[in-house]
């Protein structure tokens, strides 16, 4: 039981850390890209921003998926990329369907990658909050 939770652990840690960065990142971008919208496409620049920031943050959920579908491979707890990847999204998004169940040496990663999906959608939503505010604000 330790062991797992010290690998969830890293492994939290590591997909809030992409996390973290990606909406380092995105912030400056959706600067830039705001000046360019508003010279190009006008009235529809918000909706342009909104449209990428979510298909950014998707690509960081996307990311932190893989990262523990990974995991799940490298400690044998899942066998194959595709069920890997399969288990890790239905788990992170905490949808659970169950027909992938863990071994019971390795299941407590299925609620702590549950739990890490969790909260990093909830500060996905409080980034898009924030950013369609600023959108509504400045046209």
């Amino acid at each position: 039981m330790f062991f797992q939770l010290f690998i969830g652990s890293l492994v939290i840690a590591a997909t809030v850390a992409v996390h973290a960065e990606m909406l380092n990142r995105l912030s400056p971008m959706l600067a830039v890209g705001g000046k360019l919208a508003r010279r190009h496409l006008s009235r529809f620049a918000g909706t342009g921003l909104i449209i990428f920031g979510v298909l950014y943050i998707m690509l960081a959920h996307t990311i932190e998926v893989w990262i523990w579908a990974f995991v799940l491979m490298l400690t044998g707890a899942v066998e194959g990329l595709e069920p890997s990847v399969y288990f890790s999204l239905v788990s992170f998004t905490t949808l659970g369907f169950g027909d992938i169940i863990l071994d019971p040496q390795w299941r407590l990663l299925s609620a702590l990658i549950g739990a890490n999906g969790f909260l990093l959608f909830g500060w996905s939503t409080a980034y898009m909050v924030e950013l369609i505010r600023r959108v509504r604000q400045e046209s």
